[in-house]
C-alpha cells in the first residue's frame, strides 16, 4: 500500500463529524461479519480532502485477515470509474456526450442502434440491457468491438430506463479503443486513475502481481464466485463489473468528484463537467431493472426526492450520487456537504439482504454530519 496517498487522516471531529455516529456505523458493520453475512469488509468516510475513518473487518479469503491493503471486487462501483472516462474524453474535445455512439464506432450503426447517444448509453435508455460479451472478446479488441456493434436491440433507445448490468461499459470500452488507440484499461489508469494518486488502491484490470491481495467474492452459500475469482476474470478489467479497489480509493475517488474534479491540487476533470455529469437525466421514471425511480447521471445514480433510494441512504440530500455493486458494496458522495463513502465487501448478498443494509449503513453515515 501507497505510503503517499493523497488525503491524510484527520479525526471524525476535525471534519464536522460525529464520531459516535460513525462507531455505530461500524458496529453495524461488524455485527453482520459476525452474523456470517459476509467474511469480511471495509469502508471509508472522507471530507475536505481528508480520511475520517478507513477500517477493515473480519477475512479477506480464508484464514486471511483484511487488512488496509485488501482490494475488493467493485462489481458496479466500476461503471462509474468507467464512465469518468468517457467524460474525460468530452473533456479533452475528442468527442461531446451528446454525439451518436456510431460517430465515434463505426459499424455500431447496425441493427437500428445508428441514433443512440453516449447520454443514453450511461444511463440506461440504450436498448440492449441483456446483451452478453463472451469472455473470448475479453483480450480481444476485434472480437470486442465486433460483439457490441453486432448488440440488437429489444426496445426503441430512449423510451424506457431499464439498467444494463454489463453491455453498455462493453461499449464504453470499445468506444474509448476506437478513440484513443489505448485499451480501457490502459486509458482509465492514465487519465484518471494515475493522477488522482491512488494507483496501488484502485484498478480496471487487476495486474498478476497484485492479485494476491484480492478478497475472494463469495455467494450467499459461502462458496467462492467464478469468474471472478479467477486470474483471467481479475485481470479483464470488465468495465462494467471488474474493477478492485480499497475503500480507502473510492473514497478519493468520490471526494475528488465532489470537490469539482480535483484531489490533492491534483485535477482530473473541471467542475462544469462533473456537474452536467451529475444531473438527473431520467428525472422520476422507474427504471424497470429496480423498479423504482433512479434519477440517472451519466453514470451514477442521483437521490432524489422520491420516497425509496437504494444504497445512498434514506436521508441522503437530493444531490447525493453514487452507485453500488450487486449485493456487496455502495460508493457516493454528498454535494451538501462535501462528503464521500465507501463501504465493501465479499459476498454477493441478496437484495432482501442488502438493500437495507446498505440504507441504514449509508443513513448512519449521514446521520454523522453534524456542521
Amino acid at each position: 500500500m501507497t505510503s503517499s496517498f493523497p488525503m491524510q487522516d484527520a479525526t471524525p471531529t476535525e471534519l464536522g463529524l460525529d464520531p459516535a455516529r460513525l462507531e455505530l456505523m461500524c458496529e453495524r458493520i461488524s455485527a453482520d461479519v459476525a452474523a456470517g453475512h459476509h467474511p469480511g469488509a471495509q469502508v471509508a468516510v472522507a471530507r475536505r480532502g481528508r480520511i475520517a475513518l478507513f477500517r477493515s473487518f473480519g477475512e479477506a479469503r480464508q484464514g486471511v485477515a483484511a487488512g488496509p491493503d485488501t482490494l475488493w471486487l467493485l462489481y458496479s462501483n466500476t461503471k462509474v470509474i468507467t464512465a469518468t472516462a468517457l467524460w474525460a474524453l468530452a473533456e479533452d474535445g475528442a468527442l461531446r456526450l451528446t454525439d451518436t455512439i456510431a460517430q465515434h464506432l463505426p459499424g455500431f450503426e447496425a441493427h437500428g442502434k445508428g441514433g443512440i447517444t453516449f447520454i443514453e448509453l450511461l444511463t440506461h435508455q440504450a436498448g440492449f440491457p441483456s446483451a452478453e460479451v463472451p469472455s473470448s472478446a475479453w483480450e480481444d479488441a476485434a472480437k470486442l468491438r465486433e460483439v457490441v456493434c453486432g448488440f440488437t436491440l429489444e426496445w426503441n433507445p430512449g423510451s424506457r430506463v431499464r439498467y444494463h448490468p454489463a453491455a453498455a461499459h462493453w461499449v464504453a470500452a470499445a468506444v474509448i479503443r476506437a478513440v484513443t488507440g489505448e485499451d480501457h484499461r490502459a486509458y482509465i489508469s492514465r487519465r484518471i486513475i494515475a493522477p488522482l494518486g491512488i494507483g496501488e488502491e484502485l484498478f480496471v484490470g487487476l495486474p498478476a502481481e497484485v492479485q494476491m491481495r484480492a478478497a475472494d467474492m463469495h455467494d450467499v452459500d459461502g462458496s467462492v464466485r467464478m469468474p471472478e475469482g479467477s486470474a483471467a476474470g481479475r485481470a479483464a478489467g470488465i468495465p462494467g463489473g471488474g474493477g478492485y479497489g480499497t475503500a480507502r480509493a473510492m473514497a478519493a475517488f468520490y471526494q475528488a468528484l465532489v470537490s469539482g474534479g480535483a484531489l490533492a491540487g491534483q485535477r482530473i476533470l473541471s467542475p462544469r463537467m462533473i456537474a452536467y455529469a451529475v444531473r438527473n437525466y431520467t428525472g422520476d421514471r422507474v427504471d424497470e431493472y429496480n423498479e423504482m425511480p433512479m434519477h440517472r447521471g451519466l453514470g451514477p445514480h442521483l437521490r432524489g426526492v422520491t420516497a425509496e433510494t437504494r444504497g445512498l441512504g434514506a436521508i441522503a440530500s437530493p444531490g447525493t450520487f453514487g452507485h453500488g455493486g450487486v449485493g456487496s458494496s455502495y460508493c457516493w458522495a454528498d454535494p451538501e456537504s462535501g462528503v464521500s463513502f465507501a463501504f465493501l465487501s465479499n459476498t454477493r448478498q441478496t437484495n432482501e439482504f442488502h438493500s437495507p443494509r446498505m440504507d441504514t449503513i449509508s443513513t448512519l453515515a449521514h446521520t454523522a454530519i453534524i456542521s
